[in-house]
């Protein structure tokens, strides 16, 4: 490893306090990535700081401490706009997460629906890019159809999502589309630019849970064309209970509000209510408005991973951890892995979801946890992809910029570690 190359990852790791900890008497590896990823310091030094300093409701209130926390909110929400490329901060509404995100279009946009009428989702889906299509579904009487990987339709195991049955799927009856934009299981990235614009020749609204397509891409909305867009700060180094739904405005205006109360409001009398315009018609409420302001120096720490000389060296780190991972994993016969590219152009990000057969996932991650070692076991809230490919639990480990190689390969070594104390 070069010096440069040794500074930019100490350097970074730096950044992030909690990369320094030590668990069960070992220096922390946190692979847990995917679900939720740690924060750096300015994160926790802004939360801090508006915690003491900001504390006060926005939007509500003549006095200069509500202006600052007004002032941060709003600052946060025009940082969203520029780092996703939205055209303006009415598209950015602030909500707990990805899955009140995509809560709110499911259940706003599927009131108009009607008996008979297809929601399209992908067979790749978190539960919460299922669940809500799923319960809108019930109430109008519309039909819920699932695009296929190639493990359902039997061409074959890598778990990729079969484009080729899309444009057959978009029939006059579907009214919209939910894409995956990377798996959470595979990791697999999903051409989910190519799947919109036939959706879109056919006027089929298009959202994408960007979950993990946020962290691991650059996403630009307005070059992807989608006509809504989800993720959770959380996953992106800023704090939990705040999530981003990106929504093209013509959209927006015309959906219902999806909760009412404070803020959301014009006027309000006994008799009727009129609502306040973008973005403020979906945020009813008092918001994690701390939360949210801390989105601007999360993805500012995005940002410093994602650009310059940092930004390649930390991707060419990435891409050689991914390799090596996929190296390791594909050649052990007794490892079963779910997700992997077909060709090399295929985009995989540092997401491993496996088994090894005969051994049970959690008993691993306890012993992995032991030595240091934090990964996540269980169904990570995909239980039809992960039973399609016969599994009913799994070991997966996400690697974030900050991880390095000598945690990869230490993972490895307490892997067959582990296996051998359970076999």
């Amino acid at each position: 490893m070069s010096g440069t190359l040794k500074d930019i990852i100490a350097r970074t790791r730096e950044k992030v306090p909690a990369l320094g900890l030590t668990m069960n008497g070992q220096k922390l590896v946190y692979l847990d990535n995917a679900a939720t990823t740690q924060k750096p310091k300015q994160v926790l030094d802004f939360i801090q700081k508006a915690l003491t300093e900001n504390n006060a409701n926005v939007h509500r209130s003549m006095y200069e401490l509500s202006d600052r926390a007004t002032t941060a909110y709003e600052a946060a929400r025009k940082k969203v706009c520029e780092f996703i490329n939205a055209p303006s901060v009415e598209n950015i509404i602030f909500t707990s997460g990805t899955t009140a995100s995509i809560n709110l279009v499911a259940d706003t946009f599927c009131r108009s629906l009607s008996i008979g009428d297809v929601i399209l989702i992908e067979a790749d889906s978190h539960h919460s890019n299922i669940v809500p299509w799923q319960l809108a579904a019930q109430r109008v009487g519309a039909i819920i159809k699932v695009i296929p990987t190639d493990i359902f339709c039997g061409r074959g195991k890598s778990g990729r999502l079969v484009v080729e049955e899309v444009e057959k799927l978009l029939t006059d009856r579907v009214k919209i589309l939910a894409l995956t934009h990377i798996s959470n299981i595979t990791g697999l990235h999903n051409p989910v630019k190519e799947i919109i614009s036939v959706a879109r020749a056919k006027k089929i609204p298009v959202l994408v849970d960007g979950a993990q397509g946020v962290v691991h891409s650059k996403v630009d909305v307005q070059a992807m064309d989608c006509d809504f867009y989800a993720f959770s700060a959380h996953k992106i180094y800023g704090a939990t209970g705040v999530g981003v739904l990106y929504g093209k405005k013509e959209l927006l205006e015309q959906l219902p509000p999806y909760m009412g109360g404070g803020d959301m409001v014009e006027t309000v009398s006994y008799e009727k209510t009129t609502y306040a315009s973008l973005p403020l018609k979906f945020e009813a409420g008092t918001p994690n408005f701390i939360g949210a302001a801390s989105l601007t120096p999360a993805l500012e720490f995005a940002e410093y991973l994602f650009s310059g000389d940092v930004g390649e060296t930390l991707k060419a780190e990435e891409q050689k951890i991914t390799q090596y991972m996929l190296d390791i994993l594909l050649r052990d016969n007794d490892v079963e892995l779910y997700g992997t590219p077909e060709t090399q152009n295929m985009g995989k990000s540092p997401i491993f979801t496996f088994n090894i057969k005969g051994i049970n996932a959690g008993d691993i991650a306890q012993l992995l946890d032991k030595m240091g070692i934090a990964v996540r076991s269980g169904m990570m809230c995909a239980e039809p992809l992960l039973n399609s490919f016969g599994a009913t639990s799994a070991l997966r480990a996400s690697f974030a910029p900050y991880n390095t190689m000598e945690e990869a390969e230490y993972f490895v070594s307490c892997l067959n570690r582990a296996r051998k104390m359970l076999s």
